[in-house]
């Protein structure tokens, strides 16, 4: 069906458009905007990024498919808040809280790749133990918190 490289390459880019509509969504939550379109393309690139990320050929668990079925849970329950409990009452944090977890964590494979891929930044982290990688993923966690944080309070969706 499709080459290594095709599968590859097909992963980033749903993951690539998963990250940037998560970003316009992030946005939208701040900004009390439901954002329905971007919504659903964030929802439905950022699991199928999740989701083909067990496709690729393995012998053992890795941390990449703890982070790939964490984010599958995280994206169900924003999904069962968004669309069957309509985002009223408490749904609507659960929503904030567990689209912006999976985005977080779309987030962090993003610069787990980085790291290994860009040469640059291989450099200064070879085994992704040393403090850039860790400096550079703990400010990551410490932004989308606060984001996440400022959304629940801000988000307020008008059917």
């Amino acid at each position: 069906m499709f080459t290594g490289d095709t599968y590859t390459l097909l992963h980033v880019a749903i993951s690539l458009v998963g990250i940037a509509s998560g970003l316009i969504v992030g946005f939208g939550l701040v900004a009390s905007k439901r954002l329905d379109v971007s919504t659903g393309v964030f929802l439905g690139t950022t699991l199928a990024t999740s989701a083909t990320g067990f496709g690729f050929p393995f012998d053992h668990i890795l941390p990449s498919h703890i982070v790939g079925a964490i984010s599958i849970v995280a994206l169900a329950v924003a999904i069962v808040a968004r669309y069957s409990g309509r985002m009223k009452g408490g749904w609507r944090a659960t929503y904030v809280i567990a689209a912006m977890l999976a985005f977080y964590f779309n987030v962090f494979v993003l610069v787990v790749q980085l790291f290994q891929k860009v040469p640059a930044l291989k450099e200064l982290a070879p085994t992704q133990s040393e403090p850039p990688f860790a400096i550079t993923q703990l400010a990551i966690l410490v932004i989308l918190l606060a984001w996440t944080v400022l959304a629940a309070k801000r988000f307020k969706p008008i059917a």
